[in-house]
C-alpha cells in the first residue's frame, strides 16, 4: 500500500485516499498548480463523505425499499390533495417544524407517500427514522428502567424527522398512550412528525380507549400539521382483482393452445 494513502486514511481522508495515484498522475499530465491539486482533493473528499453520510442516514432510517412517486397513480382515490402531497414531498413542512398526518383507509398509498417524503428528507441532509407505531411503543415499553426510558425518548425526540406508521390498526393501553404523548409533546413545535392512520380524529378513542391524555395527543398533532385525506377503494384489491383476471386469461390461452 501507498505509505501516502495510509496516512490519508489515519487522518480520515478515505474518498481521497482510494483516489490519491489518480490524481498524482492526471496532475503529472496535465501540470496542474497546488491550487488546482488541493481543490481536487477537496472535491473528491467532499463528495465521498456526503455519500457515506447518505449512506448512514438510510441505514440509521429504517426506511427499507419503497415504491416511488412515479409510480402513485393519482386517478385512482376519490379525494386526494395533490398540491399538499407535493408540497409535503418537497418538505415546506419541515422549517416551520410542522406535522403531516396521512388518514386513509387501507390500500391507499398513504405508508408509500409518507415514505417517499422521508426520503426525500434524508436526501436533503436531515435524520429520519420510519417506525410503525407498534414498533415503537413496543421499544419504549421494553425499557428496563427510567433512565433507559429516557434514553429511548431522547433518541426519538432528537431525531429530525420521525416517521409514524399505521396508528390505528391495534389499540393500545393507558402506558402506551402516556408513553406517545410524551414523545409528541418533546417533539412538539420543535421538530416534524408525519403519521399515517386509517381512523379519523373522532375514532381515536378505539386507540386509546381508556387514556385520558388521547385529546391533548391529538392536539399536539394537529397543531400546526398539514392534514392529507384520502378517500377511495384500495389499491391492493384492484390489483388483486387484474391480478386474478389476467391470471383466468392466461390459463385460458394456454388451455387454447394445447387443443
Amino acid at each position: 500500500m501507498n505509505p501516502l494513502t495510509t496516512k490519508l486514511k489515519s487522518l480520515g481522508l478515505r474518498g481521497i485516499a482510494a483516489e490519491i495515484d489518480d490524481v498524482i498522475a492526471l496532475a503529472t499530465k496535465k501540470r496542474w498548480s497546488a491550487p488546482q491539486i488541493i481543490e481536487r482533493v477537496i472535491e473528491i473528499e467532499h463528495a465521498d463523505r456526503g455519500r457515506r453520510s447518505l449512506e448512514r442516514r438510510l441505514t440509521r432510517s429504517k426506511l427499507g425499499r419503497f415504491k416511488t412517486m412515479d409510480v402513485f397513480d393519482w386517478d385512482w382515490p376519490k379525494r386526494i390533495d395533490r398540491t399538499l402531497v407535493e408540497s409535503c414531498l418537497q418538505l415546506d413542512f419541515i422549517d416551520g417544524a410542522k406535522n403531516v398526518v396521512l388518514a386513509a383507509p387501507h390500500g391507499l398509498g398513504k405508508t408509500m407517500i409518507a415514505q417517499n417524503i422521508a426520503h426525500q428528507a434524508i436526501l436533503a441532509g436531515h435524520s429520519v427514522i420510519f417506525t410503525t407505531a407498534s414498533q415503537l411503543l413496543l421499544d419504549l415499553t421494553g425499557a428496563e428502567s427510567a433512565r433507559a426510558l429516557d434514553r429511548r425518548l431522547k433518541h426519538y425526540a432528537g431525531v429530525g424527522l420521525l416517521c409514524v406508521d399505521e396508528l390505528g390498526y391495534l389499540s393500545y393501553d393507558n402506558r402506551n398512550a402516556d408513553l406517545l404523548f410524551q414523545l409528541i409533546n418533546r417533539r412538539y413545535e420543535k421538530k416534524s412528525i408525519i403519521l399515517t392512520t386509517n381512523l379519523a380524529f373522532s375514532e381515536w378513542s378505539k386507540i386509546f380507549p381508556n387514556a385520558t391524555c388521547a385529546t391533548a395527543l391529538i392536539d399536539r398533532i394537529v397543531h400546526h400539521a398539514e392534514i392529507v385525506a384520502i378517500d377511495g377503494d384500495s389499491y391492493r384489491r384492484r390489483e388483486a382483482e387484474r391480478e386474478k383476471v389476467e391470471g383466468a386469461k392466461r390459463r385460458a390461452s394456454k388451455t387454447k393452445a394445447k387443443r
